[in-house]
C-alpha cells in the first residue's frame, strides 16, 4: 500500500468532517479561549495514544498469538461498523453512548479517544505495521500525516459548522462512510484469504 493511500485511509476513518458537531457539543462547556488549545491537547493525547500501537501493537499481537487474518477479519468488521454509523448517523457511535455530555473540560475520553484514536484506528495501524514491517518508518509518516489534517479540520470546527451547515457537514460525512465501506470489506476479503492460505 502506497503512502498517499494509507493517509487517506487513516484520515477517513479518524473521520474529521463528522466529527465537528461532536467537539463543538463536547466542548460548548468550556471558555472559548481555551477550546483551540484542548483540541490541541486532546489531539496530542490521541497522537501518543495511536504510535503506542504503532510501536508496541504487532509484539503484543504476538504475545497474545493473534495472527494475521483475525486482525485484519476483526478490523474489517470494527470499519464496517464505524461507516455504517456514518452513513446512518442516527445510530449510536461506539464507546459514546447515547450521546450525554459532562460539564467541564474533557480530558481523553471522548475526544482523543474513541473520537481520534478509535478502535478501527488502532485495528487500521497494526494491520499495516504487521503486514510490512519493514516500512514502519513509512507508516509513521502516514500515522503523522492523516493525524496532522485530522487536528487541522478539527481546529477550525466552529468555522467549518458555520460554513458547510450541518447538511453539509452531513453530506460529506455519508460520503466518507461509503468510501470506508468498500475498504472495510476489502479489508475483511482479505483476511478470509490469509486464513484460507494458512489452512
Amino acid at each position: 500500500m502506497e503512502i498517499a493511500s494509507a493517509v487517506l485511509t487513516l484520515f477517513l476513518i479518524m473521520d474529521p468532517v463528522g466529527n465537528v458537531p461532536l467537539f463543538i457539543v463536547y466542548l460548548k462547556d468550556v471558555d472559548e479561549r481555551r477550546r483551540s488549545w484542548v483540541v490541541a491537547r486532546e489531539s496530542c493525547i490521541a497522537l501518543a495514544i495511536l504510535l503506542g500501537f504503532l510501536f508496541f501493537g504487532p509484539p503484543l499481537l504476538r504475545l497474545l498469538h493473534i495472527g494475521q487474518p483475525a486482525l485484519y477479519l476483526s478490523g474489517g468488521v470494527l470499519l464496517f461498523l464505524i461507516a455504517l454509523g456514518m452513513i446512518f448517523p442516527g445510530t449510536a457511535r461506539i464507546g459514546l453512548g447515547n450521546g450525554e455530555t459532562a460539564a467541564g473540560e474533557p480530558f481523553i475520553v471522548p475526544l482523543a479517544t474513541p473520537l481520534v484514536a478509535g478502535p478501527s484506528t488502532v485495528a487500521t495501524i497494526m494491520i499495516f505495521v504487521s503486514h510490512q514491517p519493514d516500512r514502519l518508518w513509512s507508516w509513521l509518516a502516514a500515522l503523522v500525516a492523516a493525524w496532522a489534517l485530522t487536528t487541522v479540520i478539527l481546529l477550525s470546527a466552529p468555522q467549518l459548522s458555520r460554513l458547510l451547515g450541518r447538511r453539509g457537514l452531513l453530506a460529506c460525512e455519508r460520503l466518507m462512510g461509503m468510501i470506508l465501506t468498500v475498504i472495510s470489506v476489502q479489508m475483511f476479503l482479505d483476511g478470509i484469504r490469509l486464513f484460507a492460505e494458512a489452512a
